[in-house]
């Protein structure tokens, strides 16, 4: 009878270690066409939603933000909402409104909604955009609230995990600057 040796050596494992030049793309994980379109869709979309609320209450463009109430002309964009924050959390929100929440919150729009735009650092963008979406969803806390048509779940946490979704997919890569992001900084938090 003849032995047979096996092999004990595991097998090397191919890593995507930026520092050796090998960085993970869309198609990697995304393989149909439509469905990277769709994302690159959702991520400009989510990408406005939030550039958009940074320019209104930048320059109070009219919308949800008056001329008057502008950040330029001395308005005050985060601490308005903190100083009326209901529900149980209110009085967490009313002690830490200041001058610094507006600058925080106004650059957490503007890099939250460049970064998707832009299809790049989508994954800080994500963990960003969940901190300042959990703030809000707190700062209004829907449970017994009046008017709420869901007494747990609203629009931030949709946002939250369309945001969580297109950094796992690596959807800046359609439409964007991820694969060229993706080269410089390889796969880690700043992808």
């Amino acid at each position: 009878m003849a032995t047979i040796h096996r092999d004990t050596h595991t097998p090397a494992v191919v890593s995507h270690d930026p520092t050796q030049g090998v960085v993970t793309f869309q198609e990697e994980v995304v393989r149909s066409v439509v469905a990277r379109r769709v994302l690159a869709g959702l991520r400009i979309v989510l990408g406005f939603t939030f550039l958009w609320p940074f320019l209104d209450k930048l320059f109070g463009l009219g919308y949800a933000t008056p001329a008057a109430k502008a950040w330029v002309n001395g308005g005050t964009p985060a601490q308005g909402f903190m100083k009326h924050a209901e529900g149980p959390f209110a009085g967490f929100f009313k002690n830490i409104a200041g001058p610094w929440a507006d600058w925080v919150f106004m650059l957490g729009l503007l890099g939250i909604g460049v970064a998707l735009l832009a299809g790049a650092g989508l994954k800080i963008a994500a963990w960003s955009a969940a901190l300042l979406l959990a703030l809000m969803y707190l700062a209004e806390f829907p449970l017994g609230a009046s008017g709420m048509t869901n007494p747990l779940i609203d629009s931030h946490w949709i946002e939250a995990f369309g945001i969580a979704v297109l950094a796992a997919t690596l959807a800046g890569d359609t439409w964007g600057l991820g694969k060229w992001w993706g080269r410089h900084v390889g796969n880690g938090i700043m992808r």
